[in-house]
């Protein structure tokens, strides 16, 4: 398995939940030597190259983040794909139409490529993406392998709660999220499990 430095790796998305990722800092600080060898295998950042040989992270932007802030300057990579020939356009194209990259900004409105982050740590924080990772671990909906899954919560969220202002408000926030997860109107969502018996 390759290894890359995480300065070298490149957002796909423009923001991220820190309240998942202090969470994630606390339990990388907290191994040592072979442990968090270990635990830094255990996700490896699947990356995709782009124009110039470019390495763009796809997903595990928490982790990556998470583990820089760890004080963790490399992590394992896995090539996803080889999309350095392309313009580009076509790059992008590509990685839209694969689902691989989030182009939206914290109020969920999509903004231009050129307005990507340079580094993953520096994504904006979007309280609603942590109420999206709260309410799954909460049991609102599982975890599937459908790209962006915390994103499309997030933005099912954002639509109907009020963004909280503080770790009370975001704890009830959850209550009602998990609720709203069990509706009807949230049927499409990957990872459904429909109303509570």
């Amino acid at each position: 398995m390759n290894a890359l430095k995480i300065d070298q790796l490149r957002p796909t998305q423009m923001t991220h939940g820190v309240r998942e990722i202090r969470e994630k800092i606390k339990q990388y600080e907290a191994l040592r030597g072979h442990e968090l060898e270990m635990a830094t295998a255990e996700k490896p950042i699947p990356v995709v190259y782009g124009p110039n040989g470019t390495p763009f992270a796809i997903d595990h932007h928490h982790v990556a983040t998470a583990l820089w802030h760890a004080g963790v300057k490399s992590v394992p990579v896995v090539l996803v794909r080889d999309l350095s020939s392309l313009s580009l356009g076509d790059f992008w194209l590509t990685m839209e139409n694969n689902r691989w990259t989030y182009p939206y900004d914290a109020e969920g409105r999509r903004r231009p490529f050129s307005e990507l982050p340079r580094h993953i740590w520096e994504l904006a924080d979007d309280e609603f993406r942590s109420l999206a990772a709260s309410v799954r671990d909460a049991g609102g909906y599982e975890k599937t392998s459908v790209p962006l899954e915390e994103f499309r919560w997030a933005d099912f969220f954002r639509c109907s709660l009020p963004r909280p202002n503080d770790e009370e408000a975001f704890a009830s926030l959850v209550t009602k999220a998990v609720k709203l997860a069990k509706i009807k109107t949230a049927l499409g969502l990957p990872g459904y499990l429909g109303p509570a018996a």
